[in-house]
């Protein structure tokens, strides 16, 4: 899949749950597809679809991801320094790892640490293990990283000296 701006991107379900509505006449079934799209070069989204059919609930969204995708700041092959995520009960705590430890991550936070690009990472989602809240918690923490030469640049430091 290619994006708008001919990137080649990649897409990965995270959860898919068969939802009801219960209704005057029995119960409407349909899916509910949690779906994380990543270039592995720094850009990731997340994004929910939901139709009466699976493949259409993950083509939904891939588009929903597609729209809500996000630039990560990258240093090297990991993240610049410690990070919190919450989303409701959800919590993701990113800690930075050296070269080669790999990701040390599981179910929607790996997935989407390997769509952003990060190889080397050390995770651990605390309270919730709903795949919903752990995705929308990570993407939470991704969005609080910064960059450390921006932020030396707005605080008028050396690099170094923050």
């Amino acid at each position: 899949m290619v994006d708008d701006e001919g990137m080649e991107l990649k897409d990965q379900v995270i959860s898919i749950r068969r939802v009801t509505k219960v209704v005057k006449g029995g119960k409407n079934l349909s899916f509910s597809a949690l779906v994380a799209v990543g270039d592995e070069r720094g850009r990731v989204g997340i994004g929910k679809g939901k139709a009466r059919e699976v493949p259409q609930a993950i083509s939904k969204g891939i588009e929903a991801a597609k729209k809500g995708m996000y630039r990560v700041p990258l240093a090297d092959t990991t993240i610049p320094h410690l990070v919190k995520g919450v989303d409701g009960a959800g919590l993701v705590v990113l800690r930075p790892a050296s070269k080669g430890t790999g990701v040390i991550a599981g179910g929607a936070v790996r997935v989407i640490m390997q769509l952003a690009g990060i190889r080397d990472i050390l995770t651990k989602s605390i309270r919730s293990t709903n795949p919903i809240s752990v995705a929308n918690a990570t993407m939470d923490a991704l969005r609080r990283l910064r960059n450390p030469d921006d932020m030396a640049r707005l605080r008028g430091k050396a690099k170094g000296a923050l």
